[in-house]
């Protein structure tokens, strides 16, 4: 090859990589962090990403996501400043920001930003259908399983029987089962009920209403009001009636809510543009998921959002009328 041919070949690459580093200027990637393939979490941030990605030739922001092992994991990875957004439970994204509970060693992360709520996670009792259950206090003296040590479900049971006044040692068997352990065990008679956090529908709730007729206990009162007034992570819910077998009526609880938390570090347009992504695709977004189907973007601004919002989220719902 001749030098001058060598020299123009070597020019036309130089601008085929410019052209290309230009483009690649001009494309922002962001990345979800969520939980198990399986999850609603996965679920939640393929959702927004779709819808995100829908757009992308105007905004420039590209979304992708990440499987990982779940809240802590998300708002620990956020805090390093690997992932953009994570999906977190209410409470958390508050232990976090505030610096108690599990994040204590690690003190508060005060970067940490609220973006939007998505699904609740309702605080779900089921009852054997033998066992006569009506209320929550019914269950003393009862087979009760409390959740495995360690698990988000069990510190949440924990909190709860503190203010209702109980020790573990009401229940005449107070069981550690896992939750996938939880409904075979119930429909077994070898306990007399359990209670859980999980997004509905759930196929661990469904198994058991189907399998043995198993029934959901309300969880109100005075103990609930009372934690409700104190924990900023917790929210009312409501488990529809008819969304399992042998359960027509509508079940009052309260729980965590899931959310989606970012850092102030992340800039406040591609905030803005997820949460316009979002929202301006309600519709489309609450068919992505049975869980989303009944969500109500009012509240979604304001529940379980225990961090400060993040200025591009408010800049939107702002805009919106949701918030002054």
């Amino acid at each position: 090859m001749k030098v001058y041919e060598r020299v123009a070949l070597a020019a036309s690459v130089a601008a085929l990589l410019g052209t290309a580093t230009a483009a690649s200027a001009q494309q922002k990637f962001v990345t979800i962090g969520t939980g198990g393939v399986t999850g609603v979490y996965y679920a939640a941030g393929g959702a927004i990403c779709r819808l995100l990605n829908k757009d992308r030739k105007q905004h420039g922001i590209r979304c992708s996501v990440e499987s990982t092992g779940g809240s802590a994991f998300n708002v620990n990875t956020i805090k390093a400043g690997e992932l953009d957004f994570g999906m977190a439970q209410s409470d958390v994204h508050y232990n976090s920001l505030k610096g108690v509970g599990s994040f204590k060693d690690a003190g508060p992360y005060g970067d940490l930003r609220a973006v939007f709520s998505v699904h609740p996670e309702p605080f779900t009792v089921l009852a054997r259908k033998e066992a006569n259950i009506k209320s929550f206090d019914d269950f003393k003296g009862k087979r009760f399983n409390v959740g495995n040590p360690g698990s988000g479900t069990r510190s949440s049971m924990e909190e709860l029987l503190a203010a209702m006044g109980w020790k573990l040692s009401d229940f005449s068997l107070a069981s550690e089962l896992k939750a996938d352990e939880h409904g075979p065990a119930l429909c077994d008679a070898k306990i007399d009920g359990f209670y859980y956090a999980v997004g509905h529908p759930s196929a661990n709730i469904q198994d058991p209403t189907t399998t043995c007729g198993a029934q959901l206990v309300s969880l109100k009162g005075p103990a609930v009001d009372k934690l409700l007034a104190e924990k900023p992570y917790y929210a009312k819910a409501t488990i529809p009636g008819g969304m399992y077998a042998a359960n027509a009526q509508p079940t009052e609880t309260y729980g965590v809510m899931a959310t989606l938390v970012s850092s102030a570090k992340v800039p406040d347009e591609t905030v803005y543009q997820l949460v316009k992504a979002t929202f301006d695709n309600f519709d489309e977004f609450k068919k992505l998921h049975p869980a989303f189907a009944n969500l109500d973007l009012t509240k979604m601004v304001k529940d379980g959002l225990s961090a400060p919002l993040h200025p591009g989220a408010a800049k939107y719902y702002k805009e919106k009328g949701w918030l002054k």
